[in-house]
């Protein structure tokens, strides 16, 4: 028990350090700048406190819960020796996690809203629905395939270079081609897709895959799935775009 709030503390103090550079930036442009002082500093300072609470336990979580899951997860994939079975839960795990997004559901719903008030769709509450749930769904689509694809090198020992290289070349070419209403959002779709969810059980499962099998190292094959699920949500939105 000593130990865990020994490590608790010490997440605690790390949440703190990190989030200090942006807590200077924001006081010296507000003070020093500006030449104002901070408005309703109690609450700035209870919101900072909850900033700190929230930060904490959300990476001291990961690091006990998501991270350990993830890689055991792998592990007993690698000993079942199943790739039909692997395959169906990394397209499972990256949808899920994709779907469940909080920044993805409020990316969606900004485009839908956009989209009603520039004339792309209809100023309904069904078509703004209609239009954010089809993207969500098809980002979530996307990463499913990235994460399956990622999972496939890594069984296969490809390079990541060229795969991510031919990626953006099509990304270049789509964009060409794709409505330049959907540019933007799909550009933006592959960033919201690695987010709190997502990111930490991708990485435990590259991880802990390519520390399962032989002759795969998991400083050079572990890694990378994240890539590939910032890559194909672009091409797929895009595509969705085309198609709409």
């Amino acid at each position: 028990m000593k130990n865990a709030f020994w490590a608790l503390f010490k997440s605690m103090a790390a949440s703190l350090r990190d989030l200090a550079p942006i807590i200077i930036v924001v006081v010296f442009f507000q003070l020093a700048v500006f030449g104002q002082p901070l408005p309703n500093l109690a609450e700035l300072l209870m919101g900072l406190l909850f900033v700190v609470l929230g930060l904490t336990f959300f990476i001291y979580g990961l690091e006990m819960g998501l991270f350990p899951i993830g890689e055991s997860m792998a592990h007993a994939f690698a000993r079942k020796g199943s790739v039909l079975w692997l395959i169906i839960f990394a397209f499972s795990l990256g949808f899920g996690t994709t779907i469940a997004e909080p920044a993805l559901i409020a990316v969606a719903a900004e485009a839908a809203s956009v989209a009603a008030n520039g004339g792309v769709i209809e100023a309904t509450l069904n078509a703004k629905q209609s239009y954010a749930n089809g993207l969500r769904y098809t980002v979530a689509l996307s990463v499913g395939f990235a994460i399956v694809l990622g999972v496939i090198r890594i069984l296969k020992g490809w390079s990541i270079q060229y795969m991510i290289i031919g990626g953006y070349c099509l990304v270049v070419l789509m964009t060409v081609f794709a409505p330049k209403e959907i540019v933007g959002i799909a550009y933006d779709s592959g960033g919201v897709t690695t987010s709190t969810i997502t990111v930490p059980l991708v990485t435990a499962l590259g991880v802990g895959l390519a520390s399962s099998i032989r002759g795969r190292n998991p400083m050079i094959d572990g890694f990378g799935l994240i890539a590939f699920a910032s890559l194909l949500p672009m091409i797929f939105v895009m595509a969705y775009g085309m198609v709409i």
